[in-house]
């Protein structure tokens, strides 16, 4: 390769100083300082960064990416993966399920997104959670119990975060669950090669390590009432999911061969359902659709299938499929159709880059009209039509273009349209719009000492029913206690603490009020010291971008397949970093809001008024003050502060 060729394969920066159109020079001393005096100093505040304000489950991500890149150091005798690992874990107990298939909100948070690219946050809780579980890693129990009950509805992420943390609080948790496994969607909704059963075995065991027990196959409103719960347990908390799919709203959908989605699926991961049709219709555009046309496209379809052999046969839970016919398989035509175009659609982006790969036909834009049946009553063909789908005031509008219609040949319709949930026995719960009303606490309306999370409150995704769960357990912890429900922060996640790291260095504390803020008088943290993390967001225009250097996103390997190689492939697709790689990635983190110890502010400060902390008293977020009396408030270290930690304060 030339020099020359070199060259033009180097990325430039995306953060510029000044911006096209830009064209008179602003005098410096507006800007550094007024006239001969000053009016602001540096003040030291600790704000949320987007990536954790855009986490549903509230993980303190900044906080476990210092520990693995290396700046917050664990105490000692701590291995740094681990002490990454329980930080992640305080929200989420479930991190390599979640680091293998959640979207990951948090990194289209990122403020590295203005830079360059996101920091794959994902890829580095998948590498910690896979620590944890070669390492054999558990959760401490409490050192006292409260002798309090706890029942837990549903043994889904919303069921199992709350367990988590109730039990980490000392009550006595119960978890209630029809099905034979705990998981909920996470083992009967998601395909295994998404969710490796030996992981989510691993890391729901260790939920139960900690005390937790399970009564399976045990249904609440059919085998056991609500009533009777409540008289066995101090609280209640329910967790029922939303695992009833809803059915195709046009003629001809009751026909045997048009199914749901979460019945398809759970055919699948129970093992009853072994190849579907010749020609599979998927209508929806989210991951479940996904979900669904891949595994279809694996499973494949076998020749001269006897009636009893039908996929709906097997999806009903009529019979299982003869392990013996699939020898016999061959690929599935699989269609997946949208209301929304290709791009504008809720799946992730590498999903659907996946299921395209793997031979799956995807079209946007059309919307189901009606089933077309054979004499037989079974579905031939779904008809569609061409549409215009957008969403105004949160509701969804959908135009459709006369003329436009076809049919779409099919063996086998699956509706990925929706959940619903399933209120037989528990029907005076219902709010109406097949959901449970709560307030901001996560207590329902209406029923003392009842709370609820995931998505029987909202259905979205796996790691909001995980901060379902812990904010309700935090909710039912201080109802136990009899104390007031109070408001919830404006930014309710877990934010790093600089208690904890002056205990953990032995520091002896000064008095502490809550919140905390560094004075002249405490040497909690230093001086001008403010947490603002319940309330302030930090966006990237508070952050000096030009510190940080070109760097490429170091990404998981991921196995993509073409449509010949998919069939009868259930391994797994996304392979976790390497601790090399894990490191150098978190590496990229800015750490948005909180020191990062680059010593830009005291290298560049003119009159050497910020100074580095002594060594036998700095910690993470103490590592740099301000000698008042020599500070001019020019702001320069405001400036140059690559997380926007330094803020100019005093004196408005």
């Amino acid at each position: 390769m030339s020099a020359a060729t070199e060259t033009t394969d180097v990325k430039p920066l995306t953060f510029r100083r000044f911006k096209d159109g830009d064209h008179k020079i602003k005098r410096w001393q507006e800007q550094i300082f007024d006239a001969d005096h000053s009016h602001k100093c540096p003040t030291y505040i600790q704000s949320t960064p987007p990536c954790q304000a855009s986490c549903p489950s509230g993980e303190d991500i900044r906080g476990y990416l210092n520990i693995v890149r290396g700046i917050e150091k664990p105490p000692a005798g701590v291995p740094w993966q681990e002490y990454a690992w329980r930080r992640l874990t305080e929200a989420n107990p479930l991190p390599s399920v979640m680091g293998r298939v959640c979207p990951a909100p948090c990194e289209s948070g990122c403020n590295r997104n203005e830079v360059e690219d996101f920091v794959g946050i994902n890829s580095v809780e998948h590498f910690l959670g896979e620590y944890a579980i070669a390492n054999n890693l558990q959760f401490p129990k409490p050192e006292k119990l409260t002798g309090k009950k706890v029942a837990v509805i549903g043994g889904g992420p919303a069921g199992l975060s709350a367990a988590y943390q109730l039990a980490r609080k000392g009550h006595s948790v119960t978890i209630f669950d029809e099905r034979a496994e705990l998981g909920g969607m996470m083992r009967y909704g998601i395909p295994g090669f998404r969710t490796p059963r030996r992981v989510l075995d691993a890391e729901i065991q260790r939920i139960l390590d900690l005390g937790v027990e399970a009564r399976l196959n045990t249904r609440i409103g059919t085998d056991i009432t609500l009533e009777q719960i409540q008289a066995e347990f101090d609280a209640v908390f329910l967790g029922l999911g939303a695992q009833s799919g809803r059915p195709l709203p046009v003629e001809g959908a009751d026909a045997p061969n048009c199914v749901t989605a979460t019945a398809f699926l759970k055919a699948f991961n129970d093992g009853r359902l072994r190849h579907v049709g010749k020609r599979v219709v998927v209508v929806g555009g989210g991951d479940t659709s996904i979900d669904v046309a891949t595994v279809a496209r694996r499973l494949g379809h076998i020749e001269q299938v006897h009636e009893k052999d039908r996929p709906e046969m097997a999806i009903a839970g009529h019979v299982a499929h003869d392990v013996a016919s699939v020898s016999a398989r061959q690929g599935a035509e699989v269609t997946l159709t949208s209301i929304f175009a290709v791009d504008k659609m809720q799946a992730s982006k590498h999903e659907v880059e996946h299921a395209l790969a793997e031979g799956i036909a995807i079209r946007g834009g059309l919307a189901p009209v009606a089933v077309v049946r054979g004499p037989d009553g079974r579905a031939t063909a779904l008809r569609v039509a061409r549409c215009e789908a957008s969403i105004k005031g949160g509701r969804l509008e959908i135009k459709m273009i006369e003329g436009t219609e076809e049919d779409i040949p099919a063996d086998l319709i699956v509706s990925a349209i929706g959940q619903a949930v399933d209120f037989t026995g528990l029907e005076a719960l219902n709010n109406g719009k097949g959901g449970i009303s709560a307030d901001k606490n996560y207590q329902v309306q209406g029923h003392k000492g009842m709370f609820v999370g995931g998505d029987v409150v909202r259905p979205h995704l796996l790691t909001t029913a995980i901060g379902h769960g812990a904010i309700a357990a935090d909710s039912i912890d201080r109802y136990l206690a009899g104390e007031p429900l109070d408001k919830r922060p404006k930014i309710d996640v877990h934010t790093w603490d600089i208690q904890r790291k002056l205990i953990e260095k032995g520091l002896v504390l000064s008095e502490v009020h809550e919140p905390i803020r560094g004075t002249d008088s405490t040497n909690v943290a230093i001086h001008n010291f403010d947490n603002r993390s319940d309330r302030y967001v930090i966006p990237h225009e508070e952050l000096f971008l030009g510190h940080f250097q070109y760097t490429p996103r170091h990404k998981r390997k991921i196995v993509t397949l073409t449509a010949e190689q998919a069939l009868n492939n259930f391994d797994e697709r996304v392979l976790p970093l390497t601790e090399a790689e894990a490191i150098a990635e978190a590496k990229r983190c800015m750490s948005c809001g909180l020191c990062f110890e680059c010593d830009n502010c005291v290298v560049y400060c003119p009159q050497t008024a910020v100074f580095k902390v002594k060594k036998s008293q700095a910690t993470t977020g103490r590592y740099v003050d301000t000698d008042y009396t020599k500070c001019i408030g020019c702001h320069i270290c405001h400036d140059v502060c690559p997380t926007g930690y330094i803020q100019m304060g005093l004196g408005e």
